[in-house]
């Protein structure tokens, strides 16, 4: 199958195909105490290998993350998408800012357009974000998400994760959160 990776733009952000450009920005964000959230950090190597996973993912499932650049700047500011990898226990809606990103809101306005192509061109009837019980800027944006705390996950590698169940798009489209963004 090949799949033709959309690129959506919203006000600040361009949301594109994940791409080896992407690797030395990505090995810096591994190698630091940002990645303790998202996995822990990583050596290049296995960095190469998620970002070969980042890719294959649009490529088996016909979605996946974009890897998102700053408008303004034209920097990579983080990956930001849908993710369903096997042993996950439904279609997530997931964010990894990249250092000098994160409060600025743009965790929150690329999740919005994932949900939107999730919700509107794929045909998602819900989605989840799942959460790292220490990660509070995560859990600040699920909640600008309007998604709704659900019980625990256990994953076999990350251990507990909160879960978060984001608005169905029917909430969505009567005044969800993208009627006021």
């Amino acid at each position: 199958m090949t799949v033709t990776i959309p690129i959506i733009e919203t006000e600040r952000l361009i949301l594109r195909a994940p791409a080896l450009s992407d690797f030395d920005t990505m090995c810096d964000f591994y190698a630091s105490d940002r990645a303790t959230y998202v996995g822990g950090q990583m050596k290049p190597e296995q960095v190469w290998r998620h970002l070969a996973c980042e890719i294959g993912h649009w490529q088996m499932l016909g979605y996946g993350r974009w890897s998102v650049d700053e408008k303004s700047s034209g920097k990579l500011a983080g990956n930001i998408g849908l993710w369903n990898p096997h042993g996950w226990p439904e279609p997530e809606i997931g964010w990894d800012l990249f250092e000098g990103f994160g409060g600025k809101g743009y965790a929150t306005e690329a999740a919005i357009a994932a949900r939107s192509y999730a919700y509107d061109v794929l045909g998602w009837e819900t989605a989840i974000s799942l959460v790292h019980p220490e990660n509070h800027a995560s859990r600040a944006v699920a909640k600008r998400l309007g998604a709704q705390r659900g019980e625990d996950y256990t994953h076999p590698r990350f251990g507990t994760l909160e879960l978060w169940r984001h608005l169905s798009p029917a909430e969505v489209s009567d005044g969800g959160m993208e009627a006021y963004a």
